[in-house]
């Protein structure tokens, strides 16, 4: 067998060489994923349901025999997914193709659905503990310290923009009102998606913390309020976020009308 178990670590160094798969039902992935998940549910919603029941209420070995019933008549569907998704993979002479699966907390389902792809011919990795211990991660990161270099100034005087110019500078930036997709202040929602659940945001959040470098580097963002539209930043990063200095961009009030 090629399946490999591998940490959280791990994962996180890997997920940007290799596609990860989230086997996880419709509604899980909807409701938050990693960031850049491919959803490749095993069973629907109410197929999960019934599962589930199965095995809380007869046995694990019922619970298995259901799951199989709805498996098998989605195993070449699954296959030729992934091949299309895998086709640009560029992989050395005798190499195989490669992918991440993880399910809710690493058990039947993802292990179903690596041995498929294992058999098929895939290298494929498992994410030990699944999307319960990414989330765990997800959350430890906002108790870290970071040298935050906050962008202060009234509405309308280009906060934004001056992150973007950051950014294209090669500074370390991260965007909070992009992440929470809610311009926040006077301007809102206006031209923007669907806000994610908190849970998505903490999580898109958590990552954006880690590519953003060592808890050392100094890393811009904008002055915000706890409350984006309906979502919070976490407590303990907003309270380290206060602490910080802010840098005050003091645009005159005609221009800044003009930017509105």
């Amino acid at each position: 067998m090629a399946i490999e178990k591998i940490s959280i670590e791990n994962f996180l160094a890997l997920r940007k060489e290799y596609p990860v798969l989230d086997v996880r039902s419709p509604g899980e992935f909807a409701h938050a994923h990693i960031p850049e998940a491919y959803s490749l549910p095993l069973f629907t919603d109410e197929e999960r349901k019934i599962v589930g029941t199965a095995y809380k209420q007869q046995s694990r070995e019922q619970a298995i025999k259901i799951g199989l019933d709805y498996f098998g008549t989605k195993m070449r569907k699954m296959v030729e997914e992934i091949e299309q998704l895998t086709a640009s993979q560029q992989t050395d002479i005798g190499k195989k193709k490669t992918v991440i699966v993880h399910c809710w907390r690493g058990g039947m389902r993802s292990a179903g659905v690596a041995w498929l792809l294992d058999l098929y011919g895939f290298k494929v990795y498992t994410l030990s503990g699944g999307y319960k211990v990414f989330r765990r991660w997800a959350l430890l990161q906002f108790e870290k310290e970071y040298s935050f270099k906050v962008i202060g100034g009234y509405t309308g005087s280009g906060k934004t923009e001056m992150l973007q110019i950051l950014k294209s500078k090669g500074e370390k930036v991260v965007d909070l009102e992009a992440l929470a997709c809610h311009k926040g202040s006077a301007f809102g929602s206006l031209g923007e998606p669907t806000q994610p659940t908190q849970e998505m945001f903490e999580n898109k959040l958590a990552l954006e913390l880690l590519d953003a470098g060592e808890q050392n580097e100094r890393i811009w963002i904008e002055d915000e309020s706890q409350r984006i539209g309906d979502l919070n930043i976490p407590s303990t990063l907003y309270k380290g976020k206060q602490s910080m200095p802010v840098y005050f961009v003091d645009i005159p009030f005609e221009e800044r009308l003009q930017n509105i």
